[in-house]
């Protein structure tokens, strides 16, 4: 993402309150935005198409299939995101560019398949056992696939550095979601919830037609070398697992409480519990300023010292390789304290804020007692990622599989315990977690300090690896020197 710490360079090296507003705004827009507007246009449609006026078991299932959309279509996506972006950013270092859109269709393939072994049997059971209507699992199906496309197309977007035509492209497919909803309500008459559902997967359709349309602009040839993504992908396996692991794990702690005292089940196939899934989603916001801070610090100042690292080991002397790695480390620990300072007081004022705001909405008893636990849980859990990405910067795979799994398991394990606590200490399973996740991870980062010499020029190979029959053990023998100065005689008198 170095096209943005370009960018707000600009805006905040003018020095001036626009300059800052300016950076805030464009780091709110290559960020959170997208998901912003998602929930503004639900939040929109509710109040003005009679949302309240439907059915009570209509809401409830509305809310919970785009619930499972919005949670399980993360998790589909997340075995191919780490590994095909590092895969399509040595394509473009490589200049090889018609290798990306090889890329695309290759993962797009793999993609519908883990959308179709996770959505097929759970849509013939909700048809079966749950009774709902076929066009209605087939419409939630659709919404499913369209938003792992949206996901899967914004990928390759975002390693172009258009962050802005990608927050274009959300308004545009909100705005036809909210036509396409109105007028199905209004002009001909249809159920609201069913209307919203289909509205909003013709949206996500459009936003990822608009984003393959704009990455076929950008790379319109296809070199079909398709085996060869494949061999990369098998390679850097351990991507796909520290994601998948990190992924699943956010989630992990709301799976567990979907099978407490706090569950509730729909149609006989979705469970959730509404009161703990609230707070989490609660306390996530309270923290996601977190994502926008650590862009805008990173980006700003740690590609500069990271490149000043390079090219001394390139090219500069010892003295030059140790100071400049000294620089990197002192700066990446400065930048992960700001991070923290910067964002306990931004989630101290918005913790206050929410307590007052959910206390006038009438959210008193139950999300109340979970939030401040969570919140405490996702404040440390930006922490961790921000420690985990700077893992995938230095290429410490182990690492970072290290911290997606301390963070699952220690996730998982602190959420069934807390099972037995009182209420107001369910939460405390997500802290532990990131917690262990976020230790680890900082004490990896100081390990790879003291052995950055060794990550740097001891992983690489002089001679080419492949697979065949091995050659002899012998290279060199007096004889066949003999042997080659005798030959040369020979032509020399010739």
């Amino acid at each position: 993402m170095a096209g943005v710490g370009i960018r707000l360079n600009k805006f905040f090296g003018k020095n001036s309150v626009t300059g800052y507003l300016a950076g805030s705004g464009y780091s709110i827009i290559t960020t959170v935005a997208p998901m912003l507007l998602v929930i503004a246009d639900i939040l929109l449609m509710q109040k003005t198409l009679g949302y309240s006026s439907a059915s009570y078991t209509n809401r409830q299932l509305f809310q919970v299939t785009i619930l499972y959309v919005f949670v399980f279509s993360l998790i589909a996506s997340a075995p191919l995101n780490a590994v095909l972006s590092r895969y399509v950013s040595d394509v473009i270092f490589n200049e090889t560019y018609d290798d990306i859109m090889a890329a695309f269709h290759y993962g797009l393939r793999v993609s519908l398949i883990i959308d179709a072994v996770m959505v097929i049997p759970f849509s013939l059971h909700e048809y079966f056992v749950g009774g709902v209507e076929i066009v209605y699992i087939l419409t939630s199906v659709c919404c499913f696939a369209a938003l792992s496309l949206v996901f899967y197309t914004m990928l390759y977007l975002s390693l172009c550095k258009d962050y802005g035509k990608i927050s274009l492209f959300y308004f545009l497919g909100m705005a036809v979601t909210f036509i396409a909803a109105w007028v199905f309500v209004k002009k001909l008459g249809m159920e609201v919830t069913f209307s919203m559902l289909l509205a909003m997967t013709i949206g996500f359709l459009i936003i990822a037609s608009l984003g393959y349309a704009l990455l076929n602009q950008y790379f319109t040839k296809n070199s079909r070398n398709y085996r060869e993504v494949g061999r990369y992908i098998r390679k850097y396996w351990k991507l796909i697992l520290a994601n998948t692991l990190y992924t699943i794990g956010l989630f992990i702690h709301n799976f567990v409480f979907w099978t407490s005292g706090l569950r509730s089940t729909v149609a006989n196939s979705f469970v959730y519990a509404e009161t703990y899934d609230f707070a989490s989603c609660i306390a996530m916001f309270t923290n996601i300023s977190a994502s926008v801070i650590f862009i805008a610090i990173t980006e700003m100042h740690f590609n500069g010292r990271y490149r000043q690292y390079s090219e001394a080991v390139i090219g500069g002397r010892l003295s030059d390789i140790r100071k400049t790695k000294t620089r990197m480390f002192r700066l990446l620990a400065q930048e992960i304290m700001d991070l923290a300072r910067i964002q306990f007081i931004i989630s101290t004022v918005t913790f206050l804020i929410c307590l007052i705001v959910l206390g006038r909405l009438g959210y008193s008893g139950t999300v109340i007692q979970l939030y401040p636990c969570l919140a405490a849980g996702y404040f440390i859990l930006y922490l961790m990622y921000s420690a985990f990405l700077f893992l995938y910067f230095f290429n410490d795979l182990n690492g970072a599989v290290c911290t997606g799994l301390i963070f699952f398991f220690g996730t998982l394990a602190g959420s069934i315990v807390s099972m037995h606590f009182d209420t107001l200490w369910y939460g405390i399973g997500l802290v532990f977690g990131a917690f262990a996740g976020w230790t680890y991870a900082y004490f990896r980062l100081r390990w790879l300090e003291e052995h950055m010499h060794i990550h740097i020029f001891c992983n690489g190979t002089i001679l080419k690896q492949s697979k065949g029959k091995r050659p002899p053990a012998r290279v060199y023998t007096k004889r066949d020197d003999a042997e080659k100065g005798k030959n040369f005689v020979r032509k020399g008198e010739v």
